[in-house]
Parts: structure tokens; C-alpha cells; sequence
């Protein structure tokens, strides 16, 4: 066969529209061209073929007998292409796997751990996205997703993932005669804040009568925050989970034994039609194991 005598794939996708809807306008609409480009296509293939696909009475047209055998065979073979074209899709995206998170958990708690994940499936493109809006799953590469609320998540699947903790945190090398023996002198240290993350709600766990701090930098990021209290800026209420590498590494200690829980939690969040993904089974499987083994682990307060 050679390919080169084949018709315009435009024009015969063109005539495929017409001669099923037997009617320009609406296939014009289905492929989203115009009554105009849908008359000329077809008639630019006749003229090819030197056969009248249609007959035409006004505005009103009619297949021939011969348009009809051509366009049975035209549907054929696009439904024949479009079902390779989705085969070789499918396949592709068994290969992809799209998560998004929200920046301070991606980059303290999940990055780290995800080389483990990817050491049982090194032929899964993992792409991570980090971002504090809510995602347009319809829309977006992604799969699934880590949110911290309250699980209220309409139209989507949404499990508790875990809990966490604030705390104060300290970097080793802050100036030794400032730091703190007690929560009482805390109040009168310079203490960094993030961003809807008082320090009252701590000061009243330790029994503690102090207002809240005011002036100076507020962050909009836990992951910034944590940044800043390991530069010795101050002393920063940290969240556990973003806090708790930089302690394991020696670059900040905990103060005191005097914890908060947070009033929202982390949360696995998909459509439902995700899991049929074999790639998005296995991620929520493993991520959920490494939460029950951190637990295990005692690396929750």
C-alpha cells in the first residue's frame, strides 16, 4: 500500500462527521470547525475521488449509496486508530504517577521518604508536585493527593492519613545565655510565627497568662519557619512532622516536654476513580505503611 495516495486524514475525518450526522453544521460542532471548512473538505474529497459522496438539495444533503460503503470503512479504521491510540495512552500513564502536596509536607516528610517507594517500582515516572491550592483532578497530571484540614473534600475520596504536634524547637547554636530554662522565659524570647499557627494555644498548655507575639516576620510556610529557627533567628513553634528531620540531624533540639495537638490533620485525598490504577494502589498501600511505621517507631510525640 502506498500511503502517499492516501486522502487528506482531515478531509476523510471531515466526511466521517457529515455522512453519520448527514448534516454540515453538526459536524462542524463535533469537531469544531465550520459549516464553511466541513462543505469544502467534502467537496475537495469528491473532486479526489471523482465520486459524489453526497447529494445535495439546498441547504439539505443526502449520502449516495457509495459515501455510505466509504464511510463505514473510514469509521472502521479510525475507531481501529483511536484504540491503538488509547492502548499505547493507557500504557504510558501506568507508567505516571502524580502526586501533589502541600510544599512543607513534601519537602520535610514525603520527598525524603519516596526513594523507598521508587526502589520498588524504578520504571514509574513519580512526578511531585507542591502547591497549597486545592487540585483540579479533572484538569491537572495528578493522581492523588496529601491535604492538611479537616477532610472535607466534596466529590472526592478523603482518609486520614495522621495527626501532629507543635512544639517549641531551638537551634543548637542559638546564643546559649538566651536560651530558656523555663516556659516562663520563653514568653520573653524573640519567637518566630508562622502564618495561622499561634503560639497562645502552647503558652496555655504550659500555664502560661502571655499574649500572643506581634510585630516583626510572620511566614506563610512551616518549611520556612523551620529554616529560620535552624539559622538561629529565634525560636519557632515547630510541627512535628516538618520539624522532625532537622532534630534527627542535630539541627534544632525541642524544648521542653510540653506538646499541642494540631486542630487539623493530614489527609489522602483522590477521586475514586484513581484507584484503578495499579501505580495509585501501590502508593497509597506504601504511604500508609510508612505512616503505621513511623508511628511504631515512636517519631510522633
Amino acid at each position: 500500500m502506498d500511503i502517499r495516495k492516501l486522502p487528506n486524514l482531515a478531509a476523510l475525518r471531515a466526511f466521517e462527521a457529515a455522512a453519520r450526522h448527514e448534516n454540515f453544521s453538526r459536524a462542524a460542532e463535533e469537531i469544531h470547525l465550520t459549516h464553511g471548512a466541513i462543505s469544502h473538505q467534502v467537496r475537495a474529497l469528491e473532486e479526489e475521488l471523482g465520486v459524489a459522496l453526497f447529494l445535495r438539495h439546498g441547504k439539505r444533503i443526502r449520502i449516495t449509496p457509495d459515501g455510505e460503503r466509504f464511510a463505514a470503512v473510514i469509521r472502521r479504521c479510525l475507531t481501529e486508530m483511536a484504540d491503538a491510540a488509547g492502548s499505547l495512552r493507557s500504557r504510558n500513564q501506568q507508567k505516571r504517577l502524580g502526586i501533589t502536596s502541600l510544599p512543607s509536607f513534601a519537602a520535610r516528610w514525603l520527598s525524603p521518604r519516596l526513594g523507598r517507594f521508587i526502589e520498588h517500582y524504578p520504571d514509574l515516572e513519580v512526578s511531585l508536585q507542591s502547591s497549597s491550592l486545592l487540585t483540579d483532578f479533572q484538569r491537572e497530571e495528578v493522581d492523588i493527593g496529601i491535604r492538611f484540614g479537616q477532610g472535607h473534600y466534596p466529590g472526592l475520596v478523603s482518609e486520614l492519613l495522621m495527626g501532629d504536634w507543635y512544639y517549641p524547637v531551638i537551634s543548637p547554636h542559638y546564643q546559649q545565655e538566651a536560651i530558656p530554662a523555663t516556659p516562663a522565659e520563653l514568653a520573653a524570647c524573640h519567637l518566630l510565627r508562622c502564618d495561622e499557627e499561634p503560639w497562645k494555644p502552647w503558652f496555655q498548655a504550659a500555664g502560661l497568662d502571655a499574649d500572643e507575639p506581634s510585630g516583626g516576620l510572620i511566614f506563610q510556610d512551616s518549611s520556612m519557619l523551620a529554616r529560620a529557627a535552624v539559622d538561629g533567628q529565634g525560636i519557632a513553634l515547630g510541627r512535628h512532622a516538618i520539624v522532625q528531620s532537622d532534630i534527627q540531624a542535630g539541627l534544632l533540639r525541642r524544648l521542653f516536654d510540653i506538646s499541642i495537638p494540631c486542630l487539623v490533620s493530614y489527609y489522602l485525598v483522590y477521586p475514586a476513580s484513581s484507584l484503578d490504577k495499579p501505580q495509585v494502589r501501590a502508593f497509597r498501600e506504601w504511604l500508609l505503611q510508612e505512616v503505621a511505621d513511623a508511628k511504631q517507631h515512636a517519631e510522633f510525640p
